[in-house]
């Protein structure tokens, strides 16, 4: 367990999710985005979005204590994100930061059963998040650092990401283990024009444990690639390899990260680790109690099998649960383990976060032996673990 028995401090991007909720008859997204078409849906879902408050509240539902630093303008948009915080724990909105005058942050999530989600969003004061809201009081009480999100945020990676740098430094400075999740860019926006390989090159040395999407990361690192995979359509983690996921691994690592785990949607979480047992104990607060077994560490964790209601915020749920099980003190296996069953509960609703149960109910549907999904993903040399689930890279060095 987490040496100072700490609040987790989840810091970025905060909005208000409006999801439509369909019958299972309505048809795909470009069937419900015809123009002059008239759909008929059901029920108007208002949720918490945004890293700060996906990632936060299923932290909270996992038994975690967590603050939460996100920034909104004084709306009804505002008053409605504190209130639906307050709903879980009338301290979950404490450390929210108001900027006078301005327009919250919004999310209109398009999440039809059987595909894929789509958003419409409106940035607000996630924009003009800097440092400067970030206070000492924060982190006072604080193990472990999140943040999230920093592609929808302006000033996180305007002038080459010094000032999402600054913050990840100031945490990692105070002794927290920090760590990082990402959002996919819009290409037409500032932020899909940004230098990413910059970004990540100036801030991976104060993350810990980064925990971007298949999608974001090579979006960022080589978005040629990302291109002709995308043009191709469908499920684009599917059709990636064990070469594509050790060479983005190994680039993370190589820029500074000690733990990388990347988020393959349907496929699961594929994490790795560093070599050096010295990375992995200068992690802070909350590092891996037993170093030696997370040490050079390579695996794949399938997905669990459930009835998808929705995919809004399984990424967020699915760091909540592995960021749970470092806290817990747990080896790989069982973090990235936790990770996918978190991911997995959460998408059996079709909101962000109600569906995550508590951290014994996770554990103990693992324990009564919960099917995994084949993957599609081409691992060639890798070896499966029929007893845990998990696939194991051929250079993967056992647990002791």
């Amino acid at each position: 367990m987490c040496e100072r028995q700490a609040e987790v401090v989840v810091a970025g991007h905060t909005c208000l999710d409006l999801i439509p909720t369909f019958p299972s008859s309505a048809p795909g997204l470009q069937g419900l985005l015809a123009p002059g078409k008239l759909v008929d849906v059901g029920r108007l879902v208002a949720a918490t979005g945004g890293a700060v408050p996906n990632t936060g509240v299923a932290l909270h539902r996992l038994g975690v204590r967590a603050r939460l630093v996100g920034k909104l303008g004084d709306d009804v948009i505002a008053r409605a994100l504190i209130q639906i915080l307050q709903a879980h724990d009338p301290s979950l909105a404490d450390g929210m930061v108001v900027a006078e005058g301005a327009a919250s942050s919004y999310t209109i999530v398009i999440s039809p059963p059987g595909a894929d989600r789509a958003f419409l969003h409106f940035p607000g004061p996630n924009d003009t998040f800097g440092p400067e809201d970030l206070t000492d009081g924060h982190l006072a009480r604080a193990g472990l650092f999140h943040f999230g999100y920093p592609p929808l945020m302006r000033r996180m990676y305007a002038d080459g990401g010094a000032e999402l740098t600054a913050i990840l430094r100031t945490a990692k400075g105070k002794g927290l283990t920090t760590t990082l999740d990402m959002a996919l860019p819009d290409p037409s926006c500032e932020a899909g024009r940004a230098d990413w390989v910059s970004v990540l090159e100036r801030c991976l040395p104060e993350v810990g444990v980064f925990l971007p999407s298949l999608e974001e990361i090579l979006f960022m690192l080589d978005r040629r690639r990302f291109d002709a995979m995308a043009a191709q359509g469908g499920d684009l983690p599917a059709r990636a390899d064990a070469s594509l996921l050790h060479e983005l691994s190994d680039r993370l690592l190589g820029m500074g990260a000690a733990v990388v785990a990347l988020k393959l949607g349907g496929q699961g979480l594929y994490l790795r680790t560093t070599d050096q047992e010295a990375r992995l104990r200068e992690m802070g607060a909350c590092a891996p109690g037993d170093t030696a077994a997370w040490r050079g560490r390579e695996m794949l964790s399938p997905c669990f099998e459930v009835k998808v209601a929705g995919t809004t915020g399984s990424g967020d749920c699915t760091i909540a649960g592995f960021l749970t099980a470092l806290l817990h003190g747990m080896p790989p296996e069982r973090a990235a383990t936790a990770a996918v069953a978190v991911g997995a509960c959460n998408v059996e609703r079709p909101d962000a976060t109600s569906g995550v149960p508590t951290w014994s109910l996770v554990q103990e549907r693992i324990r009564r032996g919960w099917p995994r999904q084949a993957i599609s993903i081409a691992l060639p040399g890798w070896s499966h673990d029929a007893v845990t689930g998990l696939w194991r890279g051929p250079a993967d060095r056992p647990t002791r």
